[in-house]
């Protein structure tokens, strides 16, 4: 199973004791790995490899949800292991640049 981001809207999340409940019932699930709740719209954002129905079984014990978006969770990380690569990539030219030009000096010294 692939990472999903999973959008909700918790109408009954009205303050922070019942945000720390909907935060608490949804870590209980298996493979999440990330938690995000906003207060004044009344949303959640989970991200991992869970089970999307038992996020809204959970939730709904503590009222209505409404279901806004599921989809794949964009990975960040490729991007950050393709900037990588490319930084590697420009050290290693500016490293071989270093060492032709060390060789053209030794060359030019004999």
């Amino acid at each position: 199973m692939a990472q999903q981001k999973v959008v909700l809207k918790v109408l009954a999340m009205v303050d922070d004791k019942t945000k720390q409940k909907a935060i608490e019932a949804v870590a209980e699930i298996y493979g999440i790995d990330f938690i995000e709740a906003d207060l004044k719209e009344q949303k959640m954002t989970i991200i991992g490899e869970m089970d999307t129905i038992a996020i809204a079984k959970k939730l709904k014990k503590m009222g209505r949800i409404d279901i806004i978006s599921v989809g794949p969770a964009k990975e960040e990380k490729k991007e950050e292991k393709k900037e990588e690569k490319k930084e590697e990539k420009k050290e290693e030219k500016k490293e071989e640049k270093k060492e032709e030009t060390k060789e053209d000096k030794k060359e030019e010294k004999k």
